[in-house]
């Protein structure tokens, strides 16, 4: 996974710094969504894997599936991942520009997981609290999980807070037995 990462960051930073410059965040991100989608289909990544095939080739076949989705600045930078044998790293180029781009809108996409289904009221302050915290405006999207006791699950980026009754019980057992 790190490896990926490594090899991705510089095209979703450059991805990134061009749509930036064109103020087309958001079209940029529809277009990496979109070719990261085909890229990760079986025929598409039996094309990719293809060895026989010229990055021209591959380019060519690949912008064949997907050139709707795609304008001209988007299409030269299908053919420039296809010259480097990047295609595959789509889904992770992909990921990566929306870190980017949530950084840059200062967003942060919440996800919570709880016992039941919260009441707007309570999907409302948890999202304020979680922007006061964050210091950014947070987008939340809950689900239930019934298998949980109590609580909630927020997910936000790479922090876990774990509210269940489950997790605090272990928290509580740990405590007690240091």
């Amino acid at each position: 996974m790190a490896e990926l990462s490594t090899l991705a960051r510089p095209y979703a930073k450059a991805a990134f710094s061009y749509a930036q410059q064109a103020s087309d965040l958001g079209g940029w991100s529809s277009l990496l969504a979109a070719a990261a989608a085909v890229s990760q289909s079986e025929k598409v990544r039996e094309l990719l894997d293809n060895p026989q095939l010229t990055g021209d080739q591959r380019a060519d076949k690949f912008l064949s599936i997907c050139s709707d989705d795609l304008d001209e600045p988007g299409k030269n930078f299908i053919r420039l991942l296809a010259e480097n044998h990047r295609l595959q790293l789509l889904p992770e180029i992909s990921a990566l520009f929306e870190e980017l781009k949530a950084q840059a809108e200062a967003t942060l996409e919440v996800e919570v997981l709880s016992a039941h289904a919260l009441s707007d009221a309570q999907a409302q302050k948890l999202t304020r609290a979680l922007s006061a915290k964050f210091e950014r405006e947070v987008h939340l999207h809950s689900s239930v999980d019934e298998s949980l006791l109590g609580g909630a699950i927020v997910r936000a980026g790479d922090t876990v807070i774990d509210g269940t009754v489950r997790g605090r019980l272990a928290k509580l057992a740990e405590a007690i037995n240091s």
